[in-house]
């Protein structure tokens, strides 16, 4: 999978994301979050957007160290040409954030030089 470095030098990369039951797709750009050992983090107006199933409530902790209670959805996840079946998390945020939960067994290779990122 192939993203890229913004001018703003956030790693972005595509991700194609639908809906676990209607089968609707979207295509995101994700921003990789080496910090978020989750999966997936989607604004709460694309949840909407894409009418996702209500997930479980998850307990999380903040980087300050407080834990919160998080809504999660249900959908999947175009990974590497098959659809695996995630929890994402809702926030008020602007983009979606991909998470190591999704990086785990992968190669991850962000040229700031080049302004390119390659996921292997």
């Amino acid at each position: 999978m192939t993203g890229v470095v913004d001018l703003n030098g956030r790693a972005l990369l595509p991700v194609r994301l639908r809906h676990p039951i209607a089968g609707a797709e979207t295509l995101l750009d994700v921003w990789i979050d080496t910090g978020f050992t989750g999966d997936l983090v989607v604004p709460a107006h694309q949840i909407t957007l894409l009418n996702l199933p209500r997930g479980p409530m998850v307990r999380a902790t903040l980087a300050d160290g407080s834990e919160v209670d998080l809504e999660t959805y249900t959908c999947h996840v175009d990974w590497f040409g098959t659809w695996k079946s995630i929890e994402v998390v809702a926030n008020q945020g602007q983009l979606p954030l991909l998470g190591v939960g999704l990086l785990r067994k992968r190669h991850l290779d962000i040229d700031y030089r080049a302004n390119t990122l390659n996921l292997t």
